[in-house]
């Protein structure tokens, strides 16, 4: 390469270097929460909810519970409150007589005296005995039932006062859970639209640094990725920048049809690179992880060219210090770090912290190959 052609080259990079941190000095900043790790503290919110729900279904059904428990038991006490007037007067009565014999002791002791035999003598001690304990049981019978009708009666309000209760800090629960998650929606929101504001701005700087280095030497624009390569800067074809990515893309349920369609997808993409032939791995890797299967792809295109200069033993992410044995083994410890630093997706934050120096041209061209694969 002649000195000529490296000062051009110098330049141009130079011109896209200022271009774009000149355009980029009011793009807003998201926090490093990327939009994914808030998808998943409004996952956990909405378990709150259904949990807060389900809280509240067995309070509701506890009290619906102790209301056929009262008015199962109704009849009880409308039986009791019936029995209480005679029962009631049956005790009079027998009180009553109670009182008499106990007055009338001195009669009492003419009657036994005037028994004829032994025998009439006990039958009249008999007789007395039972006429004592017929009035005792009808007291205690009146006893017994006022007893059971307080206990029944305070049994199952007390009940119902902590099955209320327990209802009031369920639907409380409930209500503080709704208002975190929507609180978590509203956030969502906000950063998705922070989000797109950020990506339209660092399309609109790769567009602008192009056009003066297109203007200068018509020179093509390049930048300095993480791994230390000069990278091509790529501006993705959106239909509209102002809206968040239609196409991100969450692993789902159906492991077998997720890694047959990314596998197939991503080996067209790699076809002809040192990494031909791993789309499996790579699609793998993000259903293990929860990862947009294209996001390591695409950064490996981005940093190596696709594996082609790689900076340490298989590492085409510029990934750390880090180096490998393997690229399976690789694109699996990629992949995990795209998903526990980065959340799995392509956000500007993560952008701004995986190429600090130039985040605006590496969200850009990772975005444009993302949309290739």
């Amino acid at each position: 390469m002649s000195s000529e052609t490296t000062s051009r080259g110098r330049r141009a990079r130079a011109l896209v270097t200022v271009g774009l941190a000149g355009l980029l000095a009011t793009v807003p900043t998201l926090p490093m929460t990327a939009l994914a790790d808030t998808a998943a503290e409004l996952q956990s919110a909405q378990q709150a909810v259904q949990e807060a729900n389900q809280a509240c279904e067995q309070a509701d059904a506890r009290v619906e519970e102790l209301d056929a428990q009262i008015e199962a038991n109704q009849d009880r006490i409308d039986d009791i409150e019936a029995q209480l007037p005679e029962a009631q007067d049956r005790a009079t009565d027998s009180l009553r007589t109670l009182y008499k014999m106990q007055q009338g002791s001195g009669s009492l002791v003419e009657l036994l005296l005037s028994a004829d035999n032994f025998y009439e003598l006990v039958s009249t001690i008999q007789y007395l005995d039972v006429i004592q304990s017929r009035n005792s049981e009808a007291v205690s019978e009146l006893v017994s039932l006022t007893d059971e009708l307080a206990l029944t009666q305070a049994s199952l309000n007390a009940q119902m006062d902590e099955a209320e209760a327990e209802k009031q800090r369920a639907d409380e629960a409930r209500d503080e859970a709704e208002e975190a998650r929507d609180q978590l929606k509203a956030k969502i929101a906000a950063q998705a639209a922070a989000e797109a504001a950020a990506r339209k701005a660092a399309i609109e700087a790769a567009q602008r640094a192009a056009e003066l280095a297109a203007q200068s030497e018509q020179q093509t624009p390049t930048f300095t990725t993480e791994s230390g390569n000069d990278a091509t800067v790529e501006v993705p074809d959106l239909p509209d920048p102002d809206l968040p990515d239609p196409d991100i893309v969450v692993p789902g349920s159906d492991k077998d049809a997720f890694v047959s369609e990314w596998s197939a997808r991503i080996d067209a993409y790699l076809a002809g690179s040192p990494l031909a032939g791993q789309g499996t791995t790579f699609a793998e890797a993000a259903w293990e992880y929860g990862c947009d299967p294209r996001l390591s792809p695409a950064i490996s295109t981005v940093e190596s060219s696709t594996g082609r200069v790689c900076f340490l033993p298989h590492n085409a992410w510029g990934w750390g210090s880090s180096s490998w044995s393997s690229w399976e083994e690789a694109i699996w410890a990629h992949v995990a770090g795209l998903a526990a630093g980065y959340g799995g997706q392509l956000t500007y934050a993560g952008a701004q912290k995986y190429c600090p120096p130039n985040a605006d041209a590496w969200y850009a061209s990772v975005l444009a190959n993302m949309l290739s694969i």
